[in-house]
């Protein structure tokens, strides 16, 4: 393994590929392996709940299960990130996709409520946390990896490039969900075939940490050692006592985030089909153009930071995310047989979450950047990704426009945040970076 110091050259452009690649094919498929249970939340509501329950119960109760998910994120990222930070980033890199694998694999197994009654779902309920605890440390673990180590110039292409990969691990599960509803019948999905995503997913997530090993420690880090500047201090508690401006952005930017791809995404399909009452096919059909639509523009969005900065991105990106969402609201109650194109302009717009993850890597130094990235990543995901769905399902009651309403102020809200947000590191990974203080910093010369 080399040592990279400021005066060494730099990685070459084969290696960098390679590395860039197996971390975002990895992401792809451990983030399947995530979201894989909101698309079968009705089946699974069935086989690991009483069957006398009311329907809406089961749903209520299982989507509490796939919540679980989230509220157990801070727990892995802050214990993941805290070991990253102080091991190196490659080895909790490894471990978090080892992680996911091996409860996504034992869902395809588990026995449901008519063979073991109740501790059918309390098993669910802990395979639900392990893989939560998981993906706390898989985002922003990858995130600060790519970006460590990207070639000057290049983060935004890495980061981007590793949330492309991330957002089409969400169209990789709605493929296999939507081929598996094409192929199979309701009662067929109920006698077992809901478990083959399970397996399959499992499967995935061994041939990513395969993958990984063949992945190297970060220059930085490596740079980090040699200078022993290793936070000597908890990683956590240097970041709340010296950088709560950037952990207040941080949080604030993944809000918007969470609103993109839960709303847009993941809650959109439902909401059409029960507010505009269009049918589930065109729906579906619709989302996984507007998933492969996010997946394009995560990348490309990525690309025009290196180029034109986040700053000069942002703007009409997030304006572009608003305009679109109104759109695809406003084309479903007027022009349904439009859904298509306009959910794949929605989908573009979403890619303005590839901001979020290059402004944090950005608003943290180096020795304690995967805790401060994870800490605020995964802080707010647990509460936005928790309340949005609740919170944008009353809104509908309300007003048809009520997600789209939502969207537009938190995406302002964002925009803003993105302006003024302190954005001074990884400008040069081979000039600095590396003070906890950032008083080896380099200020970017375009944000």
């Amino acid at each position: 393994m080399k040592n990279y110091s400021p005066l060494s050259n730099p990685p070459s452009t084969a290696s960098e590929a390679r590395t860039l690649a197996l971390a975002s094919l990895g992401g792809a498929l451990e983030f399947y392996d995530f979201v894989i249970f909101v698309f079968f939340t009705t089946v699974i509501g069935k086989v690991f709940f009483a069957a006398s329950l009311p329907d809406w119960v089961r749903q209520t109760q299982t989507f509490g299960l796939f919540a679980a998910g989230y509220l157990a994120r801070p727990l892995g990222g802050v214990v993941m990130a805290h070991f990253g930070d102080k091991q190196g980033r490659k080895r909790m890199f490894t471990l978090s996709v080892l992680l996911m694998a091996i409860p996504t694999l034992l869902i395809g197994f588990l026995p449901t409520y008519s063979s073991i009654g109740v501790a059918a779902p309390l098993l669910l309920l802990a395979m639900r946390i392990l893989q939560g605890i998981a993906i706390g440390g898989e985002a922003p673990g990858g995130w600060v990896f790519v970006a460590e180590h990207a070639e000057r110039g290049r983060v935004g292409l890495a980061v981007g490039l590793l949330t492309s990969g991330l957002t089409c691990g969400i169209l990789l599960g709605s493929l296999v969900a939507t081929g598996m509803n094409l192929k199979f019948t309701q009662a067929q999905m109920i006698d077992g075939y809901w478990r083959v995503p399970f397996v399959i997913g499992g499967i995935f997530g061994f041939i990513a940490m395969f993958l990984r090993r063949w992945l190297q420690e970060t220059p930085v880090f490596e740079q980090i050692r040699m200078r022993a500047a290793v936070s000597r201090d908890l990683p956590l508690r240097t970041v709340l006592k010296s950088h709560g401006l950037a952990v207040l952005a941080s949080i604030l930017s993944t809000w918007t985030l969470t609103a993109a791809i839960v709303v847009v995404i993941l809650m959109t399909p439902a909401l059409l089909q029960k507010s505009f009452g269009l049918p589930p096919f065109a729906t579906q059909l619709a989302n996984l153009g507007g998933t492969a639509g996010l997946c394009v523009s995560a990348l490309a969005v990525g690309v025009a930071t290196d180029r034109f900065g986040i700053r000069r991105v942002a703007v009409p990106m997030m304006l572009l995310l608003i305009v679109a969402t109104y759109g695809l609201y406003y084309g479903a109650l007027r022009m349904p047989s439009a859904l298509l194109p306009l959910y794949i302009l929605a989908g573009i717009g979403a890619g303005a979450v590839t901001l979020t993850p290059i402004l944090m890597v950005r608003a943290f130094p180096a020795p304690v950047r995967f805790s401060g990235v994870s800490f605020s990543y995964n802080i707010a995901y647990a509460i936005f990704g928790g309340v949005t769905p609740l919170f944008v399902s009353w809104l509908v009651h309300l007003n048809r426009m009520g997600p789209a309403h939502y969207i537009a102020a938190v995406t302002c809200m964002g925009l803003l945040v993105t302006l003024l947000a302190p954005v001074k590191y990884l400008s040069d990974r081979y000039s600095g970076d590396i003070a906890v203080d950032g008083s080896l910093a380099q200020s970017s010369s375009i944000i």
